[in-house]
């Protein structure tokens, strides 16, 4: 595999949009020293399911590329709860990674197909459904896509084979904190995949958003708090 250059990435304002029912990992934003987590994880998820649910696949993230302290758990749920049935675009499944937006349009766009898509399949009735924003700073050297025909293949919109064949590649042979690329979604955006909970840090809430789902498609979204729909063209 032709392995894509590195280039240091620095975001101000990143943007990731997230159900607001994603799992609450109050554990990690509680204890301060990671090397505990995993020791007081165990002995308490023996009796308790809600910790063990929280615990998720922690043991796969070395603890030196964990994060602590208050809002560490938004940072860290990506990388504990995944599944070969919610396969990415840079991840079949086997091991997590958190996407975000270098503008919050292009978070907007991503999540709304992928909303869109889950919604038909299961052939939901109209709905109203919670997000909130997330705000992160990145500084990071990552594997760059970008200005790139020769990677051409990997940002196909449905097909997902060559991405994540390479992003297992880069991950486990190139030591790779992540990927940034050109958004498939939003013309003129771009994203980053990120491997490891450290490359992105600890993100601040911003906004809570409902997403207005008509039955077929994704109309209308706000802020709560504002009285006005947008409407997604």
């Amino acid at each position: 595999m032709v392995v894509p250059p590195l280039n240091r990435v620095r975001w101000k304002r990143a943007r990731r949009l997230v159900r607001s029912s994603y799992p609450p990992l109050n554990l990690f934003s509680d204890i301060a020293e990671q090397a505990d987590w995993q020791l007081i994880g165990e002995a308490e998820a023996k009796s308790n399911s809600r910790v063990r649910d929280e615990l998720g696949s922690i043991q796969l993230i070395p603890g030196d590329r964990r994060v602590s302290g208050p809002g560490a758990s938004l940072a860290m749920a990506p990388f504990c709860h995944f599944s070969p049935e919610r396969p990415s675009r840079f991840s079949d499944g086997s091991y997590g990674v958190c996407y975000v937006g270098n503008k919050f349009e292009v978070a907007l766009a991503e999540t709304v197909f992928h909303f869109e898509r889950f919604m038909k399949s299961t052939v939901e009735a109209p709905a109203l459904i919670s997000y909130r924003e997330l705000i992160l700073r990145v500084d990071a050297q990552l594997h760059d896509l970008r200005d790139k025909p020769e990677f051409q293949s990997s940002l196909d919109p449905d097909d997902y084979t060559d991405a994540q064949s390479k992003a297992r590649e880069l991950r486990r042979k190139h030591a790779s904190d992540g990927i940034v690329y050109p958004s498939v979604r939003y013309a003129g955006g771009e994203a980053i995949a990120a491997f490891w909970p450290d490359v992105l840090g600890i993100p601040v809430q911003a906004r809570h958003l409902c997403y207005r789902w008509n039955g077929s498609r994704v109309d209308a979204w706000l802020t709560y708090g504002e009285e006005h729909w947008r409407p997604i063209s």
